[in-house]
């Protein structure tokens, strides 16, 4: 109990991973280590009692009995070690992440990776326990099999959406806060569970997605954008004068270009694009470099006052087809 907590410091680096690997660690470790040692033994001296010439004698029961015990309190201090080790999941990805705060998808990656662990610590340590009290592991495995695939089949689905969420926890095309589109559901992802994922839509209302659905389905991620792209068309009238629309499409263009958020400078542009016998239009093309939704709609307002304003400054009018026909 003393030896096992100095071993783990000095391998351990990190302190975050020390704290949660060697906290409680001399009991359940030390424990296991001293009981494995003193079955070592026992196993020898039962060794030599069977020699001609041993002067060791004990009763049956008891060289049948000591050993189970030890073998049962080894596989119960290995699983108590075990599971205070999970705890370990959360120190690793403390040391991984950036910027030292876990967000929602983290904390469920976490909640996943530990969950898979328990029980697999449990199914193995209660493999080993039941071999400590004489039962026959080859029928036992068996039977754990054909349980587990009648178990299986029945929860498949539970299954499937388990493994979903692994994937999308694991593979990360999404992660809390991202307006994503699934399908015909579209809207801003807000928790992402063991079994499903939550979406809130526009509407307010929350979807509940299956996370099986999410591996087998295509998912857009706007989150994702490197750059938002905003294209329209503005329809002068066509009795608008050629200068005035040269320096207003000059004037628009300045103002993309000179905007902090736009990005691709050469692929933005405020031409003429078309004429008919009842407007000139002008193209407008332009990508901003924008973290939120909201930053966009500002960006936007922006930019359509700015071009009213220029319009004004150059005695343009919009082309409005109801106008023109009331005349």
């Amino acid at each position: 109990m003393w030896f096992v907590p100095i071993v783990l410091r000095k391998i351990i680096t990190s302190e975050t991973i020390e704290e949660a690997a060697v906290r409680d660690s001399d009991k359940a470790l030390g424990t296991a280590a001293g009981i494995g040692f003193s079955y070592l033994l026992f196993d020898d001296l039962k060794t030599s009692m069977g020699q001609s010439d041993s002067n060791i004698l004990m009763p049956d029961l008891f060289s049948a009995l000591v050993p189970s015990i030890l073998q049962l309190i080894v596989a119960i201090a290995v699983i108590m070690w075990a599971l205070r080790l999970v705890e370990l999941v959360r120190a690793i990805v403390m040391v991984i992440d950036d910027d030292d705060e876990l967000d929602g998808t983290e904390k469920t990656l976490i909640s996943a990776i530990q969950s898979a662990l328990r029980f697999v610590i449990i199914f193995i340590g209660s493999v080993f326990i039941a071999d400590s009290f004489g039962f026959d592991l080859t029928s036992l495995i068996a039977g754990l099999g054909i349980s587990g695939i009648a178990l299986a089949l029945a929860a498949k689905d539970t299954i499937s959406n388990f493994f979903g969420a692994v994937t999308v926890l694991l593979d990360r095309p999404f992660k809390v806060g991202d307006w994503i589109v699934v399908g015909s559901s579209e809207g801003e992802v807000i928790e992402i569970t063991l079994r499903t994922t939550l979406i809130r839509t526009s509407q307010d209302t929350v979807i509940s997605m299956p996370n099986a659905n999410l591996v087998n389905k295509p998912v857009e991620n706007y989150g994702k954008r490197r750059w938002r792209r905003w294209q329209t068309q503005l329809h002068l009238d066509i009795n608008s004068d050629p200068t005035s629309i040269e320096k207003f499409c000059d004037a628009v263009l300045g103002i993309i270009s000179e905007n902090k958020f736009t990005t691709k400078v050469d692929a933005s542009f405020c031409r003429v694009s078309a004429i008919s016998a009842q407007s000139l239009d002008i193209a407008v093309n332009l990508y901003w470099d924008l973290s939120s939704g909201i930053q966009e709609r500002e960006q936007r307002e922006l930019l359509i006052l700015s071009i009213m304003s220029q319009a004004k400054a150059n005695k343009l009018e919009f082309y409005d087809g109801r106008i023109r026909q009331q005349r």
